[in-house]
């Protein structure tokens, strides 16, 4: 039997997913037609990105599963029409270059790199940075991402304190949950790393109270959603210092507009979006096997809890 696998994204998305996509239905063993065109009750599968014109999911009765290109799903999980199975994205190669990012900034705050990289007074100063374990991490966010990042830095002797909403048990790494948890996290965290989802729970996770928890002049690095933190409440903070530095790669608002306070703050980095990238062949093959999969009778993989929005 041929599966009909409408691709609902954008032109962009399909010129770099087509081929990729259709080789790797094939390396599945699945006889696919991939198309951007097709009547909704042909339909097996949709893969997904919210930017698509398809918003309405009710004619699409034949339809198994949505499978989002993106790891964020909260533009699409609200969607009332939307009453099929959906998969978020968890791509091998997301999770590298997440890390990559993580791992870069966490040393570029924790070394001090910037008054040496950006010196113009050539100022001699010989002082040394503490090592890596006397500079305590936490970890807002203990999925797929945030578990990757962890691991990571705690690979470089940064001890990693994760934390997330529900309990999680992590080989080697220490996690907090909850209200009390996240008070204890943030006590001792000289670098804050955001990768948590955004939902109504943890939009502006850090406020006003929560970064003042933190020791005066910790680092904030946020490549997981703009909502987490309250933006007055960081200017604030780091207006006086008690946050030292935001390098940030996510906005309420994108392209973060011209006149946004963050550009011309001298404690601020804007990165565009580009902490990490879903890459079209390993994300392909993600999507392939979770078709593959269903049509099995077997579970999907990171099937999208409606009631916690990820």
């Amino acid at each position: 039997m041929t599966l009909t696998v409408l691709f609902a994204a954008s032109d962009a998305n399909w010129q770099a997913y087509a081929e990729p996509l259709r080789t790797a239905l094939a390396a599945a063993g699945l006889t696919a037609h991939l198309t951007r065109n097709a009547t909704p009750e042909t339909v097996d599968y949709i893969v997904y990105a919210p930017t698509s014109p398809l918003q309405d999911f009710a004619p699409y009765t034949r339809c198994k599963a949505v499978l989002s290109l993106w790891a964020g799903v909260e533009r699409i999980v609200g969607n009332p029409t939307l009453t099929q199975p959906l998969c978020r994205m968890v791509d091998p190669a997301l999770a590298e270059g997440m890390v990559e990012w993580v791992v870069g900034h966490a040393l570029r705050h924790h070394l001090g790199m910037d008054r040496h990289i950006v010196n113009p007074a050539r100022i001699w100063d010989p002082t040394c940075p503490p090592l890596a374990r006397e500079r305590p991490v936490a970890m807002l966010g203990m999925g797929e991402l945030g578990t990757a990042c962890a691991r990571a830095l705690t690979a470089l002797n940064f001890p990693v304190t994760g934390w997330s909403r529900t309990p999680k048990s992590i080989p080697g790494i220490p996690c907090l949950h909850g209200a009390e948890g996240l008070t204890q996290a943030l006590s001792s965290a000289q670098i804050v790393v955001t990768l948590l989802p955004k939902t109504p729970d943890t939009e502006n996770i850090l406020n006003a109270r929560t970064l003042s928890l933190l020791p005066k002049g910790a680092a904030i690095l946020n490549p997981g959603r703009g909502a987490l933190i309250d933006d007055e409440a960081l200017l604030s903070a780091l207006d006086t210092g008690q946050i030292g530095h935001a390098t940030l790669d996510v906005f309420r608002v994108e392209p973060l507009p011209q006149d946004h306070p963050y550009w011309a703050h001298p404690r601020v980095t804007v990165t565009p979006h580009i902490a990490a990238d879903t890459r079209a062949p390993s994300a392909s093959r993600v999507i392939a096997e979770n078709i593959r999969r269903s049509e099995a009778g077997e579970p999907l993989l990171h099937k999208v809890d409606r009631q916690r929005g990820y």
